[in-house]
């Protein structure tokens, strides 16, 4: 029997716009729900009501991205006239498009044999409420809001002022069949319609950000395509994008879902900054949403995490992160948002509390990895776009956030990467567990700062010794490649010397504040693996651990251990599951040579998804343990989609593939490893520099694979791994 688990809500979005409603379209202020945009709630409240009474849903759903339908009749009802009109003898249908601003279109059709005369009113409240404000539940109104109803124009305009931030919702009745009137906060249509004939009406959100009015440009009744530059660009992105063919049909639904997922998280309002040159036009160079609702902007390391997880879907799509978050690199120090010369900005936001610094995300620089990330990502992308000019333009980046590895990343000197917050109002934790309570003791206490995790380590090990790579290759610099790689062989042999748990066969969490273990059995050392600095002799080990029962919910991994004093499945980081931490344990286990253990976290996250309304794997979900009944049970307030769960979906194929590029050389490298239940994979238009091939992965009774390209463009070269 198919399960279907999933928020009770429709969410749907376009670049930095979003709506969360109930099925029936309804918005409530005191729930998680209303019409976003530029990190501001500018619809908290949204009733309709047909002759005074709330219509009855059929259905509610999404059928895009960026659009919603629902669908209604009407109960018993008392007509304007007098008369009564009957139940279910009318038919109501709301359809409701984002971006820019939103188009509903409301139609009504008289199904009934009598004529009728009715009232059909839209009510909606703004709060205008900051996005922390909402997430957080505080009902926190600093400044004031008036309305204007201008008659002529059926145009509701309503402003929220506190000093010198302003923002404004303006409602405008277009293609009506009757005149609007305003009243008690809504606005009123009064219908008189005949047996078989129907009523139609637009209201348009339009939000005014900065001074700007965003223009409704959606036509009428075109509730999926349209012809607007976004939606072009997002086709276009995704026809050209590689297309994943399996012999498993959910894995093959999910990766399409989560390609288009990625498409529509596209942050239209940074193109510019993910263009770098002024002229460049890499239309495939593009900025992702981190996640809907509540990460919808640029996330340092979820941009750069969903960058190298999709380098065999789109090779030049990092570039764009690339280039938008070298746009934001810090130049100085600024305590207040966590900010050295050389970081990478964690998190920007444009809400009342950034506008006012009530909050230091203007940008905040607080997450430690995000900057070594960006080395790493530059190094691979480079592999998979080999454009020259390219790398060039990341180059002095790459340098700069090298420096602040070497300088911030290390504030004592010691040699070990630490993190500790010097703003006021800055993240304590600063690893992707980045939660408050996160990061804790053997007791469940939260470590004292700073701390250096243990991935932290392992990831300067990766981003040096891939960047040597380069600089050695592309630049001929072999003096500053032998330099980085040492650095690199002493920082790995640290890791082995103080991160090493001979007890419990794996890696400490970290290091606390005072040098000492901190002796959480974890998820982290998957990273050390997938890093590849693990000593080879104690991989086993680490992989046993990570898949022992305390670890393996029989979904994935968790991120804290079962038998763990601070264990709970239901937080968001001490024992849940997180889809793109088990992608990455899943290519650390491969890249040891543990397969089966691999396609036992690949199972676990696919079959997980597909349980998941519309095959999205959310952010995260329970560490509860699976058993014959069960299903995945969503975390409540997790994103979804959430870019770099998508982007795991695809991460896990590629493992399992073996992927690895060398555009410089014309080389595409195969190793690999599919399991019975998806026993073939076929590749469609996949990009290694100029190159594109059309290749097959076949998986033999006896576990050995065969390999045959269909098709190519360009020079490249197929090389299979053994």
């Amino acid at each position: 029997m198919e399960v279907s688990v999933g928020p009770p809500v429709v969410s749907t979005h376009f670049d930095d716009e979003v709506v969360v409603c109930e099925p029936s379209g309804e918005m409530s202020s005191t729930r998680e729900q209303g019409y976003f945009t530029a990190d501001t709630r500018l619809v908290s409240g949204y009733r309709l009501k047909l002759g005074g009474e709330r219509p009855i849903l059929f259905n509610g759903a999404a059928p895009g991205h960026h659009c919603a339908r629902f669908e209604f009749t009407n109960p018993v009802l008392i007509g304007g006239d007098g008369r009564p009109i009957t139940e279910h003898s009318l038919h109501l249908r709301l359809d409701r498009s984002v971006g820019p601003g939103i188009h509903e279109d409301y139609d009504l059709t008289n199904q009934g044999r009598e004529d009728v005369v009715l009232d059909l009113e839209v009510s909606i409240e703004s709060d205008f409420a900051d996005i922390f404000d909402v997430k957080a539940r505080r009902r926190v109104r600093r400044g004031s809001i008036h309305s204007f109803w201008d008659d002529d124009k059926g145009r509701l305009t309503t402003r929220y002022v506190n000093g010198v931030f302003e923002r404004s919702l303006v409602l405008e009745v277009a293609n009506n069949d009757s005149p609007p009137a305003f009243a008690n906060g809504g606005i009123l249509f009064r219908i008189e319609l005949a047996p078989a004939r129907s009523w139609h009406c637009c209201v348009w959100w339009m939000p005014v950000i900065d001074g700007e009015e965003r223009r409704v440009t959606r036509p009428c009744h075109q509730l999926l395509e349209t012809d607007s530059e976004p939606e072009i660009a997002r086709r276009r992105w995704v026809s050209q994008a590689t297309n994943f063919e399996t012999s498993n049909p959910g894995v093959t639904g999910s990766l399409r879902q989560a390609i288009d997922d990625l498409a529509g998280l596209r942050l239209h309002h940074h193109d510019k900054l993910a263009a770098g040159d002024p002229g460049n036009e890499d239309l495939d160079a593009w900025v992702p949403a981190a996640g809907i609702p509540w990460f919808v902007g640029l996330f340092g390391r979820d941009a750069l995490t969903v960058s190298f997880q999709t380098l065999s879907v789109s090779p030049r799509f990092a570039l764009g992160s690339l280039h938008a978050l070298a746009a934001l690199q810090a130049d100085s120090y600024d305590d207040r948002r966590d900010m050295q010369p050389g970081k990478i900005e964690h998190e920007v936001r444009h809400g009342e509390l950034a506008a006012l610094h009530l909050i230091p995300h203007t940008p905040y620089y607080g997450t430690h990895e995000a900057t070594t990330l960006y080395v790493l990502v530059a190094a691979w992308a480079w592999r998979w776009h080999g454009d020259r000019e390219a790398l060039d333009a990341v180059r002095p980046h790459v340098e700069r956030a090298l420096a602040w590895i070497d300088r911030d990343g290390d504030p004592d000197g010691d040699g070990l990467q630490e993190y500790r917050t010097r703003s006021p109002d800055g993240y304590y934790n600063q690893g992707w567990k980045d939660a408050g309570d996160a990061i804790v003791t053997s007791t469940g206490a939260s470590a004292t700062l700073p701390i250096a995790l243990c991935e932290h380590q392992g990831l300067v090990v990766a981003a040096k010794r891939a960047w040597a790579e380069v600089v050695e290759i592309a630049y001929g610099d072999r003096r500053l490649a032998v330099r980085l790689r040492s650095e690199a062989d002493r920082l790995a042999e640290v890791i082995e010397q103080r991160f090493w748990w001979e007890e419990q066969g794996t890696y400490y969490l970290g290091l606390d504040g005072d040098k000492r273990p901190i002796a959480s059995v974890s998820s982290n050392p998957g990273h050390l693996l997938w890093q590849r600095v693990v000593d080879p002799d104690r991989a086993a080990q680490v992989v046993r651990r990570l898949m022992a029962q305390d670890m393996w919910s029989g979904w994935g991994i968790r991120t804290l251990s079962a038998d763990h004093a601070a264990y709970d499945p239901f937080s968001y980081q001490r024992g849940s599951v997180w889809p793109h931490d088990n992608a990455i344990a899943a290519a650390g286990f491969r890249a040891y040579g543990f397969d089966d253990e691999a396609t036992t976290v690949a199972a676990g996250i696919f079959d997980a998804t597909s349980k998941f309304a519309l095959q999205r794997p959310p952010e995260l979900f329970a560490g509860l343990t699976r058993d014959a009944g069960s299903f995945p049970v969503q975390y409540l307030g997790a994103n979804v989609p959430q870019a770099w769960s998508s982007g795991a979906l695809v991460h896990l194929v590629a493992t399992l593939l073996g992927l690895d590029a060398d555009a410089q050389a014309g080389v595409v490298r195969l190793h690999p490893a599919l399991p019975a239940w998806m026993s073939q994979v076929t590749l469609r238009q996949l990009r290694v520099g100029d190159a594109s091939i059309d290749v097959r992965v076949v998986r033999r009774p006896d576990g050995s694979h065969g390999v045959e390209v269909l098709a190519g463009e360009g020079d490249l070269e197929v090389q299979i791994v053994n």
